[in-house]
């Protein structure tokens, strides 16, 4: 039975919203299937506004895989703005896709894409105006199965209470597994009912359906354990990991979006994964491990790509694009193919000491030369041992001049605050890195117009990384330690002036902190900021802290555990952590001795990148049934042998 459009109620409610555009559809390459030609449907949400949304990469590439298959459709949807939020409410229109204006409850699946754990108040948001009950226990046959992916999606406990079903990892894969799955099932006539499709899902493995597991709390608040309360459902859940990214050549025809996006551009992901050995980065350790696309799948991905969207800017990803094995052939066949044309190329994330001038050139070739963004991280040498960020002050200074010499004049640094082991003077070291970077600039070009931003976020520790036992620094040292900063900056007459110093409170920090390593217990909280009206909270201007905490206050009454106790407190070695039986294939005792070796300062143990050093044993390849791959310059796919240090 067709479901009709939600369009000629909804187009009476655009010229009295904000940016109305955004909920009209209709952007180049996007794709409307007639209902009854798909016996699966998906609504694939990103839980923000459609600026922030639409150019994300999960979203377009799960779009385009599921729109590619017969009798499959998928249509996304987007956080609407809380003046759209009141008139849906006031005139009775559901949340709809933006593709057809279709109702989200009338499909099978809503899938949800976390980049973030601020968005889980926009998912509740969401569900309410579908007509979705918010809470797993309350669907019913009629309900889509509400799924959740992403970044976020490792600790997904802080909303189990709403989530049916979760997917740890790449999503390519398994994404059309589970519709094949749900194919059957709806054939064979639904048997067992909801449970009985969940069931189906989490016997693969590969499906974590948090109502299939209890969990149990000792008297002193920490976990006591996770088991399955079903028969068939593993124990552990396991992540998955595409093997061979140039078989998985999408977003072939991006979305264009139809509003002003935060990206507006192309973007092809050159590899997969990295093996740094970043201690704080979540990213880096989830996606191991590294898997390279081929120059020539990456020079046919741009170009088919360019040629359908029309997007006048590339951006080659990656978590460090520069580190790719080719990226030197990857980035002069693309300039020698666009030069004297309007398309220009950028890498948006480059490690400083991966950097040279001779890339930056060939990126820049079409004439834009806009800043260049560095991560240092930690302000002191210190600091970055830490952390595993293995780039000396010398390094840096270094990157940055030659930038300077060859016609850069501004550069962006950015750093982290609140990072373990932390003490005031590390901080400080920011000002004294920044101050050298305009010294030198200033001296290698003879010029006074050489400028300096530094950016700074607070650090919070994250689940499946050496730090996810590490205490979270409390909001008031953290703005303690930026206001001296900011004061050090300012009182420098010579060179203070050239530096822009942008930073985030603390307080946000801490709510995000509580998000990422909270337990079941933490979803009454973020039901009751809901309820007081917690919208885009990933956004400065929505985000209330207070309401935050008197939710909190209100939703862990009773259970003898309060912010702090998820933020603040350190975790010990043996404490069941609560993504423990979720499965990234990092080995525990792996992350627990990385954690032990930063405990030192300068005498911190550094672990080299294990793309081009022996094997660390950090767990992944083995538990996973994977290898890394590195492309040559003759086109092969060797793998590095694994070597156990």
């Amino acid at each position: 039975m067709s479901v009709e459009s939600l369009f000629p109620r909804l187009e009476a409610l655009l010229p009295r919203v904000s940016k109305p555009i955004q909920y009209v559809g209709g952007e180049l390459n996007s794709v409307v299937k007639p209902w009854d030609s798909a016996r699966v449907r998906w609504a694939l949400m990103y839980p923000d506004a459609y600026e922030v949304g639409v150019p994300n990469q999960g979203v377009q590439i799960l779009y385009e895989v599921l729109n590619e298959r017969e009798g499959v459709l998928a249509e996304r949807a987007y956080a609407v703005w809380p003046d759209m939020e009141r008139l849906m409410r006031e005139h009775g229109v559901p949340h709809f896709t933006v593709d057809s204006h279709r109702p989200i409850r009338a499909f099978d699946v809503l899938g949800l894409s976390f980049a973030s754990e601020m968005g889980y108040t926009n998912m509740l948001t969401a569900l309410d105006l579908a007509g979705i009950p918010r809470r797993t226990a309350d669907r019913t046959e009629e309900d889509p199965v509400v799924l959740a992916g992403g970044h976020s999606a490792f600790n997904p406990e802080p909303i189990a209470d709403f989530l049916d079903a979760v997917v740890l990892g790449d999503g390519e894969e398994i994404t059309l597994a589970i519709t094949e799955i749900i194919r059957e099932f709806k054939e064979e006539g639904a048997p067992g009912g909801r449970d009985g499709l969940l069931l189906r899902l989490a016997a693969t493995g590969g499906v974590y359906v948090p109502r299939f597991y209890d969990v149990a709390y000792l008297d002193d608040g920490r976990i006591a354990g996770y088991a399955p309360n079903r028969a068939g459902v593993p124990d552990t859940v396991q992540k998955h990991t595409v093997m061979d990214l140039d078989q998985w050549p999408y977003p072939k025809r991006p979305i264009v979006p139809t509003a002003e996006s935060v990206h507006e551009r192309y973007s092809v992901e050159i590899f997969r994964g990295c093996t740094r050995g970043c201690r704080f980065c979540q990213a880096g350790m989830i996606t191991r491990p590294v898997r390279e696309r081929n120059q020539e799948t990456v020079q046919k991905m741009v170009e088919e790509g360019v040629k359908a969207s029309g997007f006048q800017e590339v951006g080659l990803l990656s978590l460090s694009s520069a580190d790719h094995s080719e990226i030197g052939d990857i980035a002069r066949n693309l300039a020698d193919h666009y030069e004297g044309t309007n398309t220009g190329l950028s890498l948006p994330s480059t490690r400083v000491d991966a950097f040279n001038i001779d890339l930056a050139n060939e990126l820049t070739r079409n004439g834009r030369r806009s800043g260049l963004t560095f991560a240092p991280e930690g302000g002191s040498e210190r600091m970055r041992r830490v952390i595993n960020k293995m780039v000396s002050e010398e390094d840096l200074i270094r990157t940055v001049t030659a930038a300077y010499a060859a016609g850069w004049r501004q550069v962006k640094l950015y750093f982290m605050c609140g990072l373990p082991t932390e003490e005031d003077e590390d901080v400080l070291a920011i000002a004294d890195l920044a101050t050298e970077v305009i010294r030198t600039g200033r001296e290698v070009t003879g010029r006074k117009d050489i400028r300096c931003t530094v950016s700074i976020g607070g650090f919070v520790p994250k689940p499946q990384t050496p730090f996810q036992w590490a205490a979270q620094t409390s909001h008031q040292d953290v703005d303690a330690r930026l206001r001296r900063l900011r004061d050090r900056i300012r009182g420098d007459r010579r060179y203070g002036k050239s530096i822009g110093l942008r930073y985030h409170e603390g307080r946000p920090s801490i709510m995000e902190g509580l998000l990422s390593r909270g337990d079941r217990r933490v979803g009454r909280v973020v039901e009751e900021v809901w309820r007081a009206g917690g919208r885009f909270d990933g956004w400065s201007e929505h985000f209330s802290y207070d309401r935050w905490m008197r939710a909190a206050e209100t939703g862990l009454a009773g259970t003898g555990v309060d912010v702090d106790w998820f933020t603040t407190r350190e975790r010990d070695e043996d404490e069941v952590l609560p993504w423990d039986h979720l499965d990234a294939g990092l080995d525990r005792s792996w992350l627990w001795q990385d954690w032990q070796d930063s405990l030192h300062g300068e005498e911190s143990l550094e672990i080299d990148d294990c793309r081009w050093n022996p094997c660390y044993d950090c767990g992944v390849c083995p538990t996973m049934g994977t290898e890394i791959q590195i492309n040559d310059q003759a086109g092969g796919r060797p793998m590095l042998p694994l070597t156990v240090v």
